[in-house]
């Protein structure tokens, strides 16, 4: 196995910069589900000590995203549907929430940062880049949290929604009609520049439960990735 060390620490600690790692690793599916993986082993990749590997691997394991066998082993954490279905319900009620605030509070600068990230997200379907898309996916719902001043509410979701995002990520990279999510994010966009919330609570409901209907269909696919 080889992880893919990245060199910008910020001038963080050692265990942050391992954190961030193996967790971006984690989210992006570079480490797939039911990977065993060593603290000698990253110790050695990464080129620092034990100990912050093994501080790491233990805020990732209380995060669900290793588990930790006596005896066994450290493995990256197989996808829980159930811990995806808990993080949606949490995201859409919030986000339904979210958009109707955003009726009332986007700015005209708030609206051409959601513009740019919807032109940005149809040239990554264009190029089939869906990693980019992944993230810009992300950027939309954040702007929408910043823009309503909600900063400290998105970083909470962030931090149970790891099984939800590796699933939205795998949905991306198995090719499940892009258009679809990038033809909500406009409508979305056109509702709360119209002022219309309770339209816009719609769509963003539609567009949060599209896992719903796509996750049995990954599950075959992928059948290794999930519990």
């Amino acid at each position: 196995m080889v992880f893919i060390a990245n060199d910008n620490r910020n001038n963080g600690s050692t265990r942050n910069y391992i954190y961030h790692t193996l967790k971006e690793q984690i989210i992006t599916l570079t480490l797939e589900p039911g990977t065993k993986i060593s603290e000698k082993e990253v110790a050695e990749q990464l080129k620092v000590s034990r100990t912050p590997v093994r501080e790491s691997f233990l805020q990732l394991s209380q995060e669900e995203l290793l588990e930790i066998y006596p005896q066994r082993g450290t493995f990256v954490s197989r996808i829980d549907l159930e811990h995806v279905e808990e993080s949606r319900f949490v995201r859409e009620n919030i986000e339904k929430v979210i958009v109707k605030l955003a009726c009332e509070k986007l700015t005209d600068d708030d609206l051409f940062q959601l513009q740019t990230n919807i032109a940005m997200q149809e040239t990554c379907e264009k190029k089939d880049n869906h990693e980019k898309l992944f993230e810009l996916d992300d950027d939309f719902h954040k702007i929408l949290f910043s823009a309503c001043g909600k900063n400290r509410t998105w970083n909470m979701l962030q931090l149970m929604s790891s099984h939800f995002k590796r699933l939205r990520l795998l949905r991306l990279s198995s090719y499940l009609d892009w258009s679809i999510i990038i033809s909500q994010h406009k409508q979305i966009f056109e509702l709360i520049n119209k002022n219309e919330p309770d339209k816009a609570e719609e769509v963003m409901s539609e567009h949060l439960r599209l896992v719903v209907f796509e996750k049995e269909l990954l599950k075959d696919r992928y059948p290794t990735y999930f519990k």
